[in-house]
């Protein structure tokens, strides 16, 4: 545990996975505005299979109750086997550590899987007292050291709580992101206005390119049917077979998400003669539209900034949304009006010797990743004054 004791006594166990915790218990604790963060959610993923045995993502969520079982605080957390599905790129610290002679696997990964996506990952109500925060990052050490791993991980986390993890003694990295900031825009054409001209022309000509001879449809709720989530799954496993080996998430996820969370799911199709080609799915946040997946089984010129980018825009725009996060990477969003952002995750090394090469590494990142941010933010497409 890091030099700093947690202010009180609390009770602190591994649940077998969300599935098995009270809905209206996490919810309280997690909050309505991330979808990601729901129960519907992350049970979904255990219950298709997704993730569980034989996927390298074991459910550990961390839990701490009171003497009478109530739910205070709690986190998504995994034992790990592999670093994939993490998009926090650690394969290099891992072998490191093989070749010192140690085993960097199984570790603790407090993060919600497969997806990117920044936001809290100390689940505690608004008005809890901050010891609850601070209990489950003492739990995860506790779990680190009693367990005999390597580390614990909190990814793609909240900047508001970065300040825990690191007054924790965690190591902290950064790195870039691209999310669309909507500027009170009246419609797609009022943010075009703010590009400069070049760059306004080449999205409207994509725009065009893309939409020619089809039709763009945005599905939400009761609008999605069965046969949309089997066309989506073809564009989903074309896709995940290209990029990853094979895809993440099971057929039978969608058709959960489906049935228990369809008002917080946007499907942009494109259709040809009335038949899928190409899809995008998106969550729906409070006030933030997340893109997750695309795929297509024809390929179409700039469809797929159609579909994922622009599309997206339109939505937020009309939702009154105030961003748009369009995943991991992707240096193409920037002359999209995607602009270059933070992102964050906390580390918690077990081994002094490893944590400070760990550390070293880091501090040698960090002012890349942020020069880096800094020439992108140069050359993004807006006007400049």
């Amino acid at each position: 545990m890091s030099d700093r004791e947690s202010p009180r006594e609390f009770l602190a166990r591994i649940a077998p996975g969300v599935a098995t915790i009270d809905a209206a218990q996490w919810n309280a604790c997690a909050g309505a505005d991330d979808p990601f963060l729901s129960h519907a959610f992350l049970s979904a993923l255990e219950e298709s299979g997704s993730v569980g045995p034989g996927t390298g993502w074991q459910p550990a969520p961390i839990l701490i109750e009171d003497d009478n079982g109530a739910l205070l605080a709690c986190a998504p957390a995994y034992f790990k086997s592999h670093s994939q599905g993490e998009y926090v790129f650690d394969h290099g610290w891992a072998d490191a550590w093989h070749r010192a002679g140690g085993k960097y696997y199984p570790k603790l990964q407090i993060a919600v899987p497969f997806s990117p996506v920044p936001g809290k990952r100390l689940l505690v109500p608004d008005d809890a007292p901050p010891d609850n925060a601070h209990a489950l990052i003492a739990a995860a050490e506790q779990i680190v050291q009693q367990n005999g791993i390597s580390s614990a991980h909190a990814t793609f986390v909240a900047p508001d709580q970065i300040p825990l993890f690191e007054a924790a003694g965690w190591l902290i990295r950064e790195d870039n992101q691209f999310h669309w900031e909507n500027d009170g825009y009246a419609d797609f054409d009022d943010f075009l206005a703010r590009l400069s001209s070049s760059k306004r022309k080449t999205l409207r000509k994509e725009r065009a390119k893309a939409q020619e001879d089809l039709e763009i449809v945005q599905l939400t709720g009761d609008a999605i049917r069965p046969d949309h989530w089997d066309a989506f799954w073809q564009f989903y496993q074309d896709t995940g077979a290209r990029k990853w080996g094979h895809p993440y998430l099971t057929r039978s996820f969608f058709d959960l998400i489906g049935e228990r969370m369809a008002e917080r799911i946007v499907l942009i199709l494109a259709l040809r003669d009335g038949a899928p080609i190409a899809g995008a799915l998106n969550m729906i946040g409070a006030d933030t539209l997340y893109g997750r997946y695309w795929g297509c089984v024809e390929d179409v010129p700039f469809l797929h900034f159609e579909l994922c980018y622009y599309q997206a825009i339109d939505f937020a725009i009309a939702r009154g949304l105030k961003c748009v996060e369009a995943g991991a990477q992707g240096g193409h969003k920037l002359a999209r009006g995607y602009s270059p952002v933070a992102t964050w995750s906390a580390h918690y090394i077990a081994n002094e010797n490893f944590r400070a090469a760990v550390a070293h590494f880091l501090d040698q990142e960090r002012g890349a990743v942020e020069n880096d941010r800094a020439w992108l933010q140069e050359r993004t497409p807006f006007k400049k004054e």
